[in-house]
């Protein structure tokens, strides 16, 4: 995307931004404050990514009604909340999002909304010094690619939930409890399925820089043709440096992403090819985006067990 394009998109959003404001404002004006659960005796969440609306419908149980804004496809980076969006938002006891600049183009209409209601970036509560930047400083939001990490920020969603509905505790306790159970064994299975693949063939190429969390944990070096944002550019020099560590390692397959425009990693094979080296698209991975609704990629376990099965088949000895 252009320079000049992207100031464009930006003017656009801030201009509807103060639009959809007055529109926030207006209806919080005449929305009386809520009790903490709806007429059904149930908590009501609306969450950003459903990387978060997922793991606390289970921790929640039949006591909350969870839903999230963005669906399979839509990427978090760029979405901007439509009037319907905030009307879903208000008419909810809480909103969870991930925060650390993932949402960037929501944060003044969170801050508007949350002077009446729980809002909570979760991830917000994850230490400094446990976060990942890039070369210019930037945080990398995409926490919940390490287990232990993505454990803290449902904790702190759990714990207001907690706080809304204290009768409700020691039920959201065990059922996280029993979640966290299941996450520990996925972290488990996925370093061992990692374990086959070959030392010098460890890397991750995908089209943005969203994997890094899951390379630290489990030790794969990762490239992303694009930054930690889908809104930076991707270059020439990208393209041939990525291919440049293809060649090193021999590295046999790179990845598309579920919510990316392949067009970057199909420049990547090219080019190789080329160069003389065969990589092939080892398949799509779930990044920004989970996969869709009653499917096993539908669900934050199921998409993370689909993105190991996948790279270790594709970079290791042939088992998922």
């Amino acid at each position: 995307m252009k320079k000049n394009e992207r100031s464009r998109r930006r003017l656009y959003a801030a201009v509807w931004l103060i639009g959809a404001m007055l529109i926030v404002s207006a209806c919080g004006a005449g929305i009386e404050e809520k009790a903490g659960v709806d007429a059904k005796g149930k908590l009501t969440i609306m969450t950003t990514i459903a990387q978060i609306a997922d793991p606390i419908a289970v921790i929640g149980g039949e006591r909350v009604e969870v839903n999230s804004l963005m669906g399979p496809g839509v990427d978090p980076h760029l979405f901007t909340a439509t009037q319907g969006d905030i009307q879903k938002l208000q008419e909810a006891d809480m909103i969870f999002y991930n925060g650390l600049g993932l949402e960037i183009n929501m944060v003044q209409v969170f801050e508007q909304i949350g002077k009446d209601r729980p809002v909570l970036a979760v991830g917000d509560g994850i230490a400094e010094d446990a976060l990942l930047h890039d070369e210019e400083g930037a945080i990398d939001p995409h926490i919940w690619f390490e287990i232990d990490l993505w454990q803290q920020a449902l904790t702190a969603a759990t714990e207001q939930m907690k706080e809304a509905s204290p009768d409700d505790a020691a039920y959201f306790d065990a059922n996280k409890e029993q979640y966290f159970a299941e996450m520990n064994r996925l972290k488990d299975e996925a370093e061992a399925k990692m374990a086959h693949i070959p030392e010098g063939k460890r890397v991750l190429v995908t089209a943005h820089d969203a994997f890094g969390y899951f390379g630290r944990m489990l030790d794969l070096d990762v490239i992303g043709l694009q930054g930690l944002s889908t809104d930076a550019e991707i270059g020439l020099t990208d393209i041939e440096e990525t291919i440049a560590i293809l060649t090193e390692h021999q590295v046999p397959a790179v990845f598309v992403e579920s919510s990316i425009n392949p067009e970057s990693i199909n420049a990547v094979i090219e080019g190789a090819a080329a160069a003389g080296l065969d990589v092939q698209l080892g398949g799509e991975l779930f990044s920004d985006a989970m996969g869709a609704a009653g499917t096993e990629e539908g669900t934050y376990l199921g998409m993370y067990a689909h993105n190991v099965n996948t790279i270790a088949q594709a970079l290791g000895d042939g088992e998922e």
